[in-house]
């Protein structure tokens, strides 16, 4: 009984295996198509985003600093 169980699971690894190489090229083209559309769509858009939102960072910390500096005379 062993034996048949230690068989079967042999021919179910090599089944899984022989399935999983013939979805690999096709995983592979799938994430090509990912990485493409990331670096294509995503990356660039990130960039822009993150730029805005720097200068409007930017923006408030010159507010801040400008309001610091009006206070700090009141303070001294």
């Amino acid at each position: 009984m062993a034996n048949q169980v230690n068989e079967d699971l042999k021919d179910f690894g090599r089944r899984v295996e022989a399935k999983f190489n013939q979805a690999a090229p096709r995983i592979e083209e799938e994430v090509k198509k990912v990485i493409a559309y990331l670096n294509d769509e995503v990356v660039p858009e990130v960039r822009q985003n993150s730029s805005k939102a720097l200068r409007a960072a930017a923006e408030q910390l010159a507010k801040l600093a400008e309001h610091l500096d009006r206070n700090a005379g009141e303070r001294r």
